[in-house]
């Protein structure tokens, strides 16, 4: 009887492996569900600066694909996640990253998004810590919502804005392009 269950441990144990992917610190679900919608990683990484490991991030879709415009442009349920591995990122450089990451991703051309810019960016209210995670997640018929700590922050509504939002980093000018190619399923 020991022996079985024993046994039962270590299949848990070994589902429960391959339910998670891990990025140096990080362990990211392999699903998640947001909104009753259940997604899938497609790819997960680290963005990196100056050899410093930021956050490990990861997309979610509800079907994989490698197709980054498709990705960005679909009206549907989605997910980056990011998961804080350095002390580095305040609240004052997620929000300048975030400005920067649109002015890349529409070319220069974020003024018809500022508004809304501004507003996603207004819902991190406290100093960001190693270890907090941040979903941003676009559900279709509502919009870009913002979580922390898989607490909802606030949405901004727009398919123009989720386009931008997730061109940071699927755009043809990524926050990072190693973390663009791991996102969308490209090597470890």
């Amino acid at each position: 009887m020991k022996k079985i269950g024993l046994l039962c441990i270590l299949l848990i144990n070994i589902g429960l492996c391959y339910s998670q992917t891990v990025i140096e610190e990080a362990t990211l679900p392999n699903e998640i569900v947001f909104s009753g919608e259940k997604l899938v990683i497609n790819g997960a990484g680290l963005r990196e600066k100056f050899f410093f490991d930021i956050y490990a991030g990861a997309l979610y879709l509800k079907n994989k694909s490698k197709k980054a415009s498709e990705i960005a442009g679909a009206d549907e349920t989605m997910a980056v996640k990011v998961h804080i591995l350095s002390g580095m990122m305040t609240k004052k450089k997620l929000g300048s990253a975030l400005r920067d990451g649109f002015i890349k991703s529409t070319n220069n051309n974020v003024e018809p998004l500022q508004d809304r810019v501004e507003k996603f960016i207004s819902f991190v209210t406290e100093e960001i810590e190693v270890g907090q995670v941040f979903d941003m997640v676009y559900v279709k018929g509502k919009g870009s919502v913002l979580y922390k700590n898989g607490v909802e922050k606030g949405y901004v509504e727009g398919l123009d804005f989720k386009k931008a939002l997730f061109n940071i980093w699927l755009g043809s000018k990524p926050v990072d392009k190693d973390l663009k190619s791991k996102m969308l399923g490209g090597g470890a």
